[in-house]
């Protein structure tokens, strides 16, 4: 039977999702934006781990709605009207990552079986923020199971007005070493920036796939082809596959050793002021969007291919 436990610690409260066997473990944050602060996969270490001090400088696995990314000075127009968000990437005078990622979330469905355990949290906008002044709900379900982990979103328009929106995930991953790593996504183009970070074009994207990472570094956004990326480390592989019909990502290499940023999104950076994957929700209507994290650990590989073998020979 999987489990779902209710954990306090340095005055945080979080929720771990866990295996019969404890070797699968997922733990959210409910005051850090509903993130996902740790991933243990059949015993392999998936996410970072990042102290949830330092939460407020590499906001590790945060949900970012209304916006993924940034906004040039915080400033967009929308029906005709001027909006102005805190900016509070202060160096480069952006708005970052949107506005729900420091947000206390409430738990508001669980269940658990013998084959997963998932636990659905609410946070409710009331409208208030000047820079995006519209009521909503945002809801998380995280699911583990046996085959990895599922975060679905679901963003509900609760007041009188339409608004704009994109999506997107923040999780940084660990690999015993990156060198060793790598990435296949399709892309024909990445996304050229400026020194605000926010993109001004497109260039030919000359990379062949799948992607080897060892001594690359990278803050690099791309339109996505398909619907999914994979991630091969020599530990674990995995794939992640969204129900959205327009996909970007985001790569990122911080200073830590062995650690990247794999970032699926709904929409690409400034979207609210260049519009590329922008989406509006209409009052009473809802959106959802849903990134399944199937995983796949060497142990596993090596198991079934001796499964194989042997019947096979059998």
């Amino acid at each position: 039977m999987y489990t779902l436990t209710e954990i306090e610690t340095e005055g945080l409260q979080y929720i771990e999702l866990a295996s019969s066997d404890s070797a699968s473990k997922a733990k959210v944050c409910l005051n850090q934006g509903g993130r996902l602060s740790n991933l243990v996969f059949e015993d392999i270490q998936i996410l970072a781990e990042y102290d949830a001090s330092t939460y407020k400088d590499n906001y590790a696995s945060s949900i970012l709605f209304p916006f993924a990314n940034r906004i040039k000075d915080g400033e967009y127009v929308f029906e005709n009207s001027n909006y102005k968000l805190e900016c509070n990437e202060v160096d480069k005078n952006n708005a970052l990552h949107g506005l729900v990622y420091d947000k206390t979330f409430s738990v508001i469905d669980r269940v658990f079986t013998n084959d997963y355990a998932s636990a659905t949290l609410q946070y409710k906008g009331n409208g208030k923020n000047t820079g995006f002044p519209f009521k909503f709900n945002i809801n998380l379900t995280y699911t583990l199971s046996k085959n990895g982990i599922t975060l679905s979103i679901t963003i509900a328009n609760k007041g009188k007005k339409i608004f704009p929106f994109t999506l997107g995930w923040h999780p940084y991953f660990n690999s015993q070493d990156l060198d060793k790593s790598s990435v296949i996504f399709r892309s024909q183009s990445k996304y050229v920036f400026d020194n605000q970070q926010i993109i001004t074009g497109e260039t030919s994207l000359d990379v062949d796939m799948p992607y080897l990472l060892k001594d690359v570094k990278l803050d690099d956004g791309y339109p996505l082809e398909t619907n999914e990326i994979d991630f091969s480390t020599p530990e674990y592989d995995f794939n992640i596959r969204s129900n959205s019909k327009e996909n970007f990502l985001q790569l990122y290499t911080p200073d830590d050793r062995n650690i990247i940023a794999i970032e699926p999104m709904t929409g690409a950076a400034d979207n609210f002021n260049n519009h590329i994957g922008l989406q509006t929700l209409s009052p009473n209507n809802t959106y959802n969007v849903k990134w399944n994290l199937a995983i796949e650990t060497k142990n596993t590989k090596i198991e079934t291919n001796k499964l194989i073998n042997k019947l096979c020979k059998s």
